[in-house]
């Protein structure tokens, strides 16, 4: 089956929403909102600290969230992209609000604002302790009153279609790579259908679920990436994984491990080992409030050397009424375990949360890749350098959807439904043996991630890496190309290929720089047999 529309979509978080919505006020143009499972499962959804922007011009302003965004990310981000989003942030809050979003206000009625590690201000808007699912709530309910977008709930895109599917060789020097669509898995006939738009948009999140712990959902399999890496798209910074220092540890819970929000520590969490010591002054002068990068290496290495599977965040010393006030999300949770926060310790361990790499975009959200846009996590604007700070990666999303809506309506005119494309050959069948394994294979490329390209990196685990990715790419594809297509398999070729995105990126930078820390290249002040400075 052929079905066309102007925009294809495909990501239905905060990113791929705000878009559609942006682009639907024209009224003009028929809007494909394309997720792969429902539309309330995304990355969006499990952010609970919030979106950073100036507000409080008292004493904020544009230069200090701009100088903060740039100590973060090691001086590696791109300061014009930087200075994009911050600047245009308040306009996009205000959208957000809007669309009918709500952020916290206090007896004021001035936005509440928390502070976050990295951050030299209050500026932080929430909503409690759950901003991602209120922000999805409120576009979710406005993106299914629209009339001109059509949301298709549990359709996976498999391939974007180029002139690769028309019969010519497209390699990465091929100029002028266009994109007319996409591939899509049909989950009524199980059959793959021939979407075909003017503009396509990737805004399909992260790559959390291809590590062993995660704070994503299992969907954060990286696909948007992997299908633009097959299509000869340009990827950059996927070395730079971020590791979020404080997911709860809870024995069976890794896909998503529950977040503990940076905003805990921001209100006043001290980091501790079980025996109530602290660590973080032997790290970082801001302790407990420096940026990611350095507070998960700090509590992997406190691991290592004392044999811990944890570490704990303490917020004993702050009043019991606030802190459920504030983190009542949290604060429920870690009760339904056993555990009362106002009490006792929560404990805490690093596990995989943000891709700061992706999809190369310039400021408007084109990729290399003609008529293909990218936003959100799978993409890389140049913001987030080498690493991401705190709260920047929402605001990000609808500032550059915001930049893509205006782009995209200023030539799509320019573009025509490329009707010539073949349908898919979905031949082939796959027998239950081989679901088992493709379900083994999707727990090992966990476990070579974890094992050997996570926090802390070397020549040698990057290199073992290499090796065992590359044997399951070579069964994985030898399998595609016989079977009917399913969502696990196509899930497991993009898990691989991402797999094998972030081990290349790590072994081609020479350096230990931001999130990527390689023991061969120590930095200035450590020696090569320190893990960790």
């Amino acid at each position: 089956m052929v079905q066309q529309y102007d925009y294809l979509i495909i990501g239905g978080g905060v990113a791929g929403m705000s878009l559609a919505l942006k682009v639907a006020r024209e009224q003009k143009y028929s809007i494909a909102l394309c997720c792969k499972t429902t539309l309330n499962e995304t990355n969006t959804t499990k952010a609970q600290g919030g979106v950073a922007s100036v507000t409080n011009l008292l004493v904020d302003d544009f230069d200090k969230h701009i100088h903060d965004t740039m100590v973060a990310g090691d001086w590696l981000s791109n300061p014009t992209a930087v200075e994009q989003v911050v600047r245009n942030a308040p306009a996009q809050i205000d959208e957000l609000v809007n669309w009918g979003v709500n952020f916290d206000k206090n007896e004021q009625g001035n936005y509440d604002l928390h502070r976050e590690g990295g951050h030299s201000e209050f500026r932080i808007l929430h909503h409690a302790d759950d901003t991602g699912a209120e922000i999805q709530r409120g576009l979710m309910e406005a993106v299914r009153h629209n009339p001109f977008i059509t949301v298709l709930e549990n359709h996976f895109a498999v391939e974007i279609i180029t002139q690769h599917h028309l019969g010519m060789r497209v390699t990465h020097r091929t100029p002028d790579i266009e994109c007319y669509g996409a591939y899509i898995l049909n989950p009524d006939t199980q059959k793959i259908d021939t979407y075909l738009s003017r503009i396509t948009v990737m805004a399909t999140g992260g790559t959390g679920a291809v590590y062993a712990t995660t704070t994503n959902p299992n969907i954060a399999t990286g696909d948007g990436i992997a299908m633009v890496h097959r299509a000869k798209g340009q990827i950059k910074d996927m070395e730079f994984v971020q590791f979020h220092p404080t997911a709860l540890f809870h024995v069976g819970e890794t896909h998503p491990a529950y977040l503990i929000t940076e905003a805990m520590r921001g209100y006043g969490g001290i980091l501790r080992l079980p025996n109530g010591e602290e660590f973080m002054h032997k790290y970082d002068s801001r302790l407990s409030l420096a940026p990611r990068d350095i507070v998960a290496r700090a509590i992997d290495n406190e691991m290592k050397i004392h044999g811990l599977d944890h570490v704990c965040l303490d917020v004993t010393h702050k009043d019991p009424q606030e802190t459920q006030h504030h983190f009542p999300n949290i604060y429920q949770k870690c009760l339904s375990i056993g555990i009362d926060i106002t009490k006792e310790y929560i404990p805490v361990a690093p596990c995989a949360h943000y891709m700061c790499g992706g999809i190369q975009v310039n400021l408007d959200g084109e990729s290399t890749i003609h008529r293909l846009y990218a936003i959100g996590e799978c993409s890389c604007t140049g913001l987030h350098g080498g690493n991401r700070l705190a709260s920047n990666s929402l605001i990000e999303a609808v500032v550059y959807a915001d930049a893509a809506a205006k782009h995209s309506l200023s030539v799509i005119e320019q573009y025509d439904f490329n009707t010539q494309i073949p349908s898919w050959n979905d031949e082939g069948t796959l027998s239950n043996e081989e679901k088992v394994l493709i379900s083994q294979d999707m727990r090992e490329v966990g476990q070579i991630m974890s094992t050997y390209v996570g926090i802390v990196r070397s020549n040698l685990r990057l290199r073992r890496a290499w090796e065992r990715l590359d044997l399951l790419y070579e069964e994985t594809e030898d399998l595609f190309k016989r079977v009917r297509p399913t969502k696990d398999i196509c899930e497991l070729r993009n898990m691989i290929n991402v797999g094998y995105l972030i081990t290349r990126h790590a072994i081609e930078r020479k350096e230990s720089r931001g999130l990527h820390y390689n023991i061969d290249y120590p930095r200035k002040d450590q020696t090569p047999q320190q893990e960790v400075w």
